[in-house]
This record gives structure tokens, sequence and C-alpha cells, in this order.
């Protein structure tokens, strides 16, 4: 399976790469274990022009920076002191778009995420949630602004990867301090027997 190209993420429209990247499959080797699933949600934040965004309005902060650079990097933060959060940097340069990984079914190195979950695979609560991918897999802010290119940390598939698998559009969960913005469709859904998405849950990239 093909590591996605940088010509991937950097399409300027961000909705469009969260909507194209369902079905694709994130891997991390981290600690030297091999781990990865297949994508089954994303959420779309659109920079400055959205109310839900890290960035909106043009905010830099130290946290912010990284998704201010050319797409094709990680965005890692903590969240609420509790969990990690795991993003795709998109677009080009100065364009602070990410795409925030809600949601997978494991495919590689299952027996390790379920060691890191402490819980079976398979069930509603494995890998239905931002913080529990990144719990799964591994990541941390140690994989922060890395490349997606490299070894560590990448996403594969095919590309344009439309597929024939069935996608659903909704709102992101959330994000109700973010106004008429909150109400975008900007969540997309694998509709897979496999997977079970979150209706109540906090996000925000």
């Amino acid at each position: 399976m093909k590591k996605l190209p940088l010509s991937f993420y950097l399409q300027d429209d961000v909705v469009e790469t969260a909507r194209l990247l369902i079905g694709k499959y994130l891997f991390g080797n981290i600690g030297n274990h091999l781990c990865g699933g297949m994508i089954t949600e994303t959420e779309a934040y659109a920079g400055i022009t959205d109310r839900a965004s890290h960035a909106f309005g043009g905010r830099r902060t130290k946290r912010t920076q990284t998704m201010y650079r050319e797409g094709g990097i990680s965005y890692v933060y903590f969240s609420y002191g509790m969990h990690h959060l795991f993003n795709v940097v998109t677009s080009t340069k100065g364009v602070p778009n990410a795409v925030l990984i809600r949601g997978i079914i494991p495919t590689v190195g299952v027996e390790i995420q379920q060691a890191r979950r402490k819980m079976p695979a398979g069930g509603k609560q494995f890998t239905n949630g931002p913080a529990k991918v990144c719990q799964a897999l591994g990541i941390t802010l140690q994989q922060n602004a890395v490349s997606l290119l490299g070894n560590e940390i990448w996403l594969a598939g095919d590309v344009p990867g439309k597929g024939q698998n069935k996608i659903i559009a909704a709102p992101r969960v959330g994000v109700g301090y973010a106004g008429e913005d909150a109400g975008l469709l900007y969540r997309f859904i694998l509709d897979h027997p496999g997977y079970f998405p979150v209706k109540n849950s906090v996000s925000k990239a």
C-alpha cells in the first residue's frame, strides 16, 4: 500500500480532503511497533474562516504554528489535560487547514493496540474517537509536526480514493461555541458495520 503523496495534502479544499481520507489508512511505527487501521471518521477545520478552528481569525500561538506550515505534516495537541488528538495539516504554507482523524478500524498491530487501550479490539468503544485513536497507535506530542512522508507516522491508500463505500456527512461534534459554523457538514463517517461513531464527544482543531 503506497503512502499518500505530498500533492494529496496540498489540495486547497480541506473539506474535500477530509472526505477523501475516509477509507485511507493511518499507520504509525512508534516504539518499534507498527500499528494502523482504516480511517472511518474525519472532521475538516477550515483555518482562519472557521469559528471551530484553533486558527480562526488568523490566531497564532505556539501550538497553532504547526497549522501554518505546508501540508503533509501532523498536528498533535493535548486536549483538556487528558487526551492527545491527531490532525493532518493540509493546503499550502500559511493556510492553517487541518483534518482531525476521529476514528479507525484497526488492521495492523491489533494486539499492541489492545494492550495500549487495555481492552479487546472490535468493541464499540475501541477506536471510535480521536483520543482513542491516538492511544491505540501510541501517538503523543512527540509526533507533532512530523512529516507524513516519513516512516514514523503516515497515511496510505489509493488516490483519489472516492471508493465504493457510503460516506455520511454530518455536523461536527462538540463545537457549539462556533455559532453558525457548528452546523457545517464538515464531519465524514464511513457507513461500515464494524464502526460505531460517537454521537456526543468533544473535538476541536
